[in-house]
């Protein structure tokens, strides 16, 4: 049973089409633009082809593993095929499980809950709040900022020849930073990791749109990422890897789907058999579509071509970087030096600006949507701004004078759906902001900076 699929037209020089590339907004100094969106690394927008993938089954939409009408049927098997799909786009072995989640974060929530008793967790201060955090009920060690990769190497080896040799233990990696977009050392790590006898999981949620991600050949034991991130919406992700962790543990939640059997006893109790393939985690109706679109995503990526989707995008990653460059007020930020490889994720300080104020007056001056503050990463980006956790200023006002430290960054994120007219509108409205200002005034209203309409245009 199958529905029909739309197919990718790939081009090096090209963006791939993507929802939302003629929406336009209204800007604060009058008329119109066409949005340019710039906070791939928070959510991507949709692949054109993953909508109309997604279309092509809605009519067919039905209950998963639950009916013996057709629709039922058809759908069960796109939702098993798609487990495939997935599977054969991360290079999974042959034994490793697929479990579709709502998010990274939930994978790496369900992995923890997981993880066998008096386990040893090892992750760096650098990842992202969705791998930094869920380890809480377990032993965990948190390790320094590294500046360089082999640096990062060295660390985690330090701190596992330390460890009891004889528990379990995992180590949580960010394959690409969310906040300077660097590749991170992810073979070497997973061979540190075996050689001391723990596993390895990786975060891809900020790898997996813009590289190749190959569980067999990065040696990882796990990988974690979303479909939000990938052009596939709907609120869906992905934990892949090992099975027998997974198996061993209780469901992650409880209910219909994760049990084989369910029975009464004699003494008014309940005796349940549960699934030991990826339903286990799975309990309560699936979310079809959500794991739909990550496999039309994955498709349409390999379809594409990587070796030219990453191509492209190292080509618009120099142009932003030779752009900010030329901005002597700007300073991008980096953990392991200018030259380390990285994805379409930059983050970066304008000197004597508020982060907030400066986002704000590229959407509503500009069309530009941009990210400022933290980014879920609040020790990383505090690590590279050398700041303590503080309150951020009033956005009309600068956050910091010039030669002392800003209190949050600017990021700027693209990828496969970016046109180069988007990087280069951004490149001078920066430059354009830098040396003339704002040309509105702004407040903060309930957290946010906001153009402030009741006062006079600057």
């Amino acid at each position: 049973m199958s529905v029909p699929t739309a197919a990718v037209a790939p081009s090096l020089c090209a963006p791939l089409p993507v929802l939302g590339a003629d929406v336009t907004v209204p800007l604060v100094t009058g008329g119109d633009v066409t949005y340019a969106a710039l906070d791939y690394a928070a959510s991507s927008p949709a692949l054109q082809r993953v909508w109309d993938d997604v279309a092509a089954y809605a009519p067919y939409y039905g209950s998963v593993h639950r009916g013996a009408g057709y629709l039922s049927q058809l759908s069960t098997d796109l939702f098993e095929s798609s487990r495939v799909t997935v599977a054969e786009f991360l290079g999974c072995r042959a034994e490793d499980q697929v479990v579709f989640t709502r998010s990274t974060t939930d994978s790496l929530n369900l992995l923890a809950a997981a993880l066998p008793a008096d386990c040893q967790v090892f992750v760096f201060e650098t990842e992202h709040h969705a791998s930094l955090l869920p380890w809480r009920d377990a032993r965990v060690t948190y390790l320094d900022a590294p500046r360089t990769p082999d640096q990062a190497v060295a660390t985690l080896e330090r701190a596992l020849a330390g460890r009891d040799p004889h528990g379990p233990a995992l180590v949580c990696v960010t394959g690409a930073s969310n906040v300077t977009g660097e590749l991170w050392p992810v073979r070497e790590l997973a061979a540190a990791a075996h050689a001391h006898g723990a596993r390895i999981v990786l975060d891809a949620a900020q790898l997996a749109p813009h590289h190749p991600v190959d569980i067999a050949e990065l040696d990882v034991d796990w990988v974690a990422f979303s479909g939000h991130k990938l052009y596939a919406p709907f609120g869906s992700g992905v934990l892949a890897g090992r099975a027998d962790w997974l198996v061993d543990a209780e469901p992650y939640l409880a209910g219909g789907g994760a049990s084989r059997k369910v029975a009464r006893r004699t003494d008014g109790g309940v005796d349940v058999e549960w699934h030991t393939t990826a339903a286990r985690h799975e309990a309560g109706s699936p979310n079809v579509i959500g794991v739909y679109s990550i496999a039309a995503a994955c498709r349409a990526l390999t379809e594409a071509g990587f070796d030219r989707l990453v191509a492209r995008e190292q080509r618009l990653v120099a142009r932003v970087r030779e752009g900010l460059a030329d901005v002597p007020e700007v300073t991008v930020l980096s953990l392991f030096g200018d030259d380390a490889p990285r994805v379409g994720v930059l983050s970066f300080v304008v000197e004597g600006w508020n982060s907030s104020h400066f986002a704000a007056a590229l959407s509503a001056e500009y069309g530009i949507g941009v990210r400022d503050g933290l980014f879920c990463a609040h020790p990383l980006v505090r690590t590279l701004l050398g700041s303590e956790p503080q309150e951020p200023g009033e956005c009309g006002a600068p956050e910091a004078a010039p030669g002392e430290r800003s209190l949050n960054a600017i990021r700027v994120s693209f990828g496969a759906g970016t046109p180069d007219e988007h990087v280069e509108r951004f490149l001078g409205a920066v430059r354009e902001l830098v040396a003339t200002g704002a040309r509105w005034t702004y407040r903060t209203e309930e957290g946010r900076c906001v153009p402030d309409r009741g006062a006079a245009q600057v």
